[in-house]
């Protein structure tokens, strides 16, 4: 007669079904309130001897925490545009700085060293309006192998 031996797993240790789930997610998607006023603007008078236009660029906050409304505007053109701000685990505080050009400003943000980070550059050259990114940021997860 054979003895059977029967081992059974611990109830500390994982078993290679169980997924290891890191949670990253230190602000949330949505706002809980939506500021009706701009968090970042900026603006300029317009050289014009008959009328009173400005170059001005507003920032305003939406329902979703990462993701701002544009309003600019310059002369009698206004524009509505949107802008996205990387996740880096802080809640986005754009800023918005004059640029080296009249007419001209760059929207960014400042990182966790409050430190200001370009994003984009908006100018009106020529009567036209440009917006153009003139950096990128992305966002990277790494998972490394946990030793048993």
């Amino acid at each position: 007669m054979a003895a059977a031996c029967r081992e059974t797993a611990s109830p500390d240790l994982p078993t290679a079904a169980a997924p290891i789930v890191i949670h990253t997610d230190t602000v949330p998607a949505l706002r809980q309130t939506v500021n009706s006023k701009p968090v970042a603007a900026y603006s300029e008078p317009l050289s014009d001897s008959l009328n009173n236009w400005t170059f001005a660029v507003s920032v305003y906050e939406t329902k979703k925490t990462f993701q701002y409304l544009l309003r600019i505007q310059a002369k009698e053109v206004r524009v509505t545009d949107s802008i996205r701000f990387p996740d880096f685990g802080i809640t986005p505080k754009p800023v918005i700085k004059k640029g080296k050009n009249a007419q001209s400003c760059i929207i960014g943000f400042l990182d966790k060293k409050n430190e200001f980070r370009e994003y984009r550059l908006v100018s009106f050259v020529n009567d036209q309006l440009h917006i153009k990114t003139i950096k990128s940021y992305y966002v990277a997860s790494y998972r490394t192998k946990q030793d048993p």
